[in-house]
């Protein structure tokens, strides 16, 4: 498998034993604390059909945020029905 950029990058830094800070610690403490709150107060099932390519996107997108990905669709639409989810502008 190929790395990216990014992901050259974290391995030789995890090699060299030399991991680079996260910025702005304060702030991802939080927005991971929400994640997990959010999590433990699940009580309800949903299945639903998705594609195999939307399900890879979602699968490489939580790797990237450290989520699992079940969390990261939990987060996506409780942004979306709280208004916070923000459509991007290329």
């Amino acid at each position: 498998m190929k790395l990216d950029k990014y992901e050259q990058e974290v391995v030789e830094g995890y090699e060299k034993e030399n991991p680079k800070s996260v910025p702005n610690l304060k702030r991802e403490t939080a927005r991971y604390r929400e994640y997990a709150k959010a999590t433990f107060q699940k009580n309800r099932r949903v299945n639903i059909r998705i594609s195999e390519k939307d399900l890879d996107g979602i699968q490489r997108r939580a790797v990237e945020e450290g989520l699992p990905y079940q969390t990261l669709m939990s987060s996506i639409l409780h942004k979306f029905v709280t208004g916070r989810l923000t459509e991007m502008t290329a």
